[in-house]
């Protein structure tokens, strides 16, 4: 006579490991993972009248303002050969990219307590959504950072002597960190909100101040040069380190740091794994917390 777990196909049990990431069930909801990636990127300008333009928008006019700003303004310089708006570009693509998972995932229980209540299938996918279908936008705003680059380097008067370093066969770790990162602090304050909803409100504007920390509009080498009692705030910022290596492998000057790199990828797998433990642990009681 069969037991009741050699009966059924798959058995949903509340009992799982410390670190629980089931890719083959993860697997076998494929499809609704690639569903919501689809709903996030139809739904997210729908109705509105530009649509799509605003992923273009808002990066090209952050660039602007931080060109005004930062090295107009203040005088902040951006190396010997690389374009301000260039430069600012480059930093807020990729901010963005890191941006928009955070933001995005860290309000995954509040947004989705309905469907989370009626039906079961692995919650991890709803986060893990997120970060897939922002990698569309991520990928539009880099085609837009290569036809800048493009003509600064080619049609621009004078023409500028930038090129890439061979390491940017790397860019594929960056973004990978930097989904990891996003992931697992959007998880980490996803569960936090269950029960502290003033986080909320905080993850907007800590957000903002942490990408002044993050040397999105200037280069770590002139915040050392201006601040070095204050550099160890983004010497080991991970984000901030994946933003300077980023510029490093597109722009060619300077050298990435290969023992801050093997740090961000540390930091990045602790940040990811103590984010998912919390989210395992969360999703079997936050129903009664929400």
């Amino acid at each position: 006579m069969k037991t009741a777990e050699e009966h059924w196909l798959y058995i949903i049990s509340s009992k799982k490991k410390l670190i629980d990431f089931n890719f083959n069930e993860i697997w076998r909801y494929r499809d609704l993972l690639f569903l919501f990636v689809k709903r996030d990127i139809i739904t997210l300008y729908k109705q509105t009248v530009l649509g799509p333009l605003w992923y273009l928008i808002q990066p090209l006019f952050t660039s602007l303002i931080f060109t005004l700003i930062f090295n107009n303004l203040a005088d902040i310089p951006t190396g010997d050969s690389v374009p301000n708006f260039l430069f600012n570009l480059a930093g807020i693509t990729a901010w963005n990219y890191f941006k928009e998972c955070l933001v995005g995932t860290s309000d995954t229980f509040k947004k989705n307590e309905n469907i989370f209540g009626k039906v079961y299938f692995p919650r991890v996918i709803m986060p893990m959504s997120v970060v897939v279908s922002n990698l569309l936008k991520f990928a539009i705003q880099l085609v837009v950072l290569a036809a800048f680059y493009i003509y600064f380097v080619g049609f621009a008067e004078p023409s500028f002597s930038i090129s890439p370093q061979l390491n940017l066969l790397l860019f594929p770790l960056l973004v990978f960190l930097m989904a990891l990162l996003g992931l697992g602090l959007g998880m980490i304050i996803s569960s936090m909100t269950t029960k502290y909803r003033d986080i909320t409100f905080l993850v907007q504007f800590g957000v903002q101040l942490l990408m002044y920390g993050s040397a999105v509009m200037y280069p770590m080498s002139y915040f050392k040069d201006k601040l070095p009692n204050y550099y160890w705030l983004i010497e080991w910022n991970p984000i901030a380190i994946i933003i300077e290596s980023f510029r490093t492998m597109v722009f060619g000057e300077g050298n990435i740091e290969v023992n801050k790199l093997i740090y961000t990828v540390i930091i990045s797998c602790i940040i990811f794994l103590v984010g998912l433990v919390i989210f395992n642990k969360t999703e079997k009681s936050f129903i009664d917390t929400i």
